[in-house]
């Protein structure tokens, strides 16, 4: 089965199956042949049914034969795919079934021989991945000869598909030659823009001139070009001179990795530096927090040790019973201390049980020696001559 564009379009459907979106349709469900087709501008092979099946030609989705690529797209984990083709066969883009290649003159779908181009991938990469897989074209006795060695993908075995022909890439310089020009929709920073690759069926090392239709000799690097395909390099730079490949690694001076090694170390200290200033600050001020906790902590302890002394002085000049503060017993009127001040003080009113309290002297706290916190004493009120 090939391409739309080589099958007459005589059959008729109905208004159902032409409303169907293009890579929607399952299994045995119906699909119209006519909507296969390259899409414009990444010339991708585009049909009604999913990936996992082709439209037949009773217009119902079928599974698919074989594969062309190694990693298809649009299976499920637990399906199994179809194997690829063996050599001297190929998978066509429905992915019908395998067919034998084909001789020199026979029709081609679009761009089978070639697969991807390395400065082409970048570009339209969705594009020629789809177009990476076997070649159809049959290639000429000498094929060892004519194959593409430079990894630029002019050909396959000796033979390229143009203009949907199948032919061999060996015509010399000078003589005539069959170009296509391909204009792909590329993006870059800028946006859309339009990337032509032109073909040809000259052998390797010659491109084919588009306005005088014949093989030229490519040229050297530095050489004025309007093309990539002018370039020995596969390389027009923007300068309209034939560059070195793309993938050429690009050589620096000495002095580049000095200063590289110097402004990573001189990164990695800075940095280091920072760091330790930023957690000085950090550190100085939880000190500081610290330090002013302890502070109030200290002011609040020296704070509850004068409540204490202020109480225990307190407790000292309290007189129960509403008599005299201490000391106040000790001297007369005149201030003269009477003959009583040298014994110990007596505090409270004489009681008619002639019990009197006996307060200790010792720092304002109770004598408990006989009775652990107070001793009543009991004493004769003729005694003393008073009560």
């Amino acid at each position: 089965m090939l391409p739309s564009l080589l099958l007459p379009s005589t059959l008729f459907f109905s208004l159902a199956a032409l409303q169907v979106r293009a890579g929607d349709v399952h299994w045995l469900q119906p699909c119209n042949p006519a909507h296969q087709k390259l899409q414009e501008g990444t010339f991708q092979f585009q049909t009604d049914c999913d990936g996992m099946t082709y439209c037949a030609a009773n217009s119902t989705c079928a599974l698919r034969g074989c594969r062309s690529d190694e990693f298809p797209f649009g299976y499920s984990s637990n399906v199994t795919i179809p194997e690829k083709c063996d050599k001297g066969f190929f998978c066509p883009d429905e992915q019908d079934q395998c067919q034998r290649v084909l001789a020199v003159g026979s029709a081609c779908q679009f761009n089978r021989d070639a697969g991807t181009r390395p400065r082409v991938i970048y570009a339209i990469a969705e594009a020629w991945r789809a177009r990476e897989r076997a070649d159809e074209c049959e290639g000429p006795p000498n094929f060892k000869e004519l194959t593409d060695t430079t990894g630029f993908g002019l050909n396959s075995n000796g033979s390229v598909c143009l203009n949907n022909i199948c032919m061999w890439a060996n015509v010399t310089v000078g003589l005539p030659c069959v170009v296509q020009n391909t204009a792909y929709t590329a993006y870059g920073p800028n946006g859309e823009f339009v990337d032509i690759v032109s073909r040809g069926n000259c052998k390797v090392g010659l491109y084919c001139d588009s306005q005088q239709l014949v093989c030229v000799q490519t040229k050297a690097v530095g050489d004025t070009c309007d093309a990539d395909k002018e370039c020995s390099t596969f390389n027009c730079a923007d300068d309209g001179k034939c560059g070195p490949t793309t993938d050429t690694p690009h050589k620096v001076g000495s002095w580049v990795y000095a200063v590289v090694g110097v402004c990573i170390v001189g990164g990695m200290v800075g940095t280091l530096v920072a760091l330790y200033f930023v957690h000085k600050k950090h550190r100085d001020s939880e000190r500081e927090k610290r330090l002013q906790y302890w502070r109030e902590q200290n002011a609040f302890r020296q704070n509850i040790m004068q409540m204490q002394e202020t109480a225990q002085h307190s407790l000292m000049s309290y007189t129960p019973g509403g008599g005299s503060p201490r000391g106040s017993t000790m001297y007369g009127r005149d201030g003269i201390q009477s003959e009583d001040s040298g014994a110990p003080m007596l505090q409270g009113a004489q009681k008619g049980s002639g019990l009197r309290y006996y307060v200790s002297d010792d720092a304002s706290q109770i004598d408990n020696r006989s009775d652990e916190d107070l001793m009543m004493r009991r004493r004769d009120p003729h005694a003393s001559g008073r009560f």
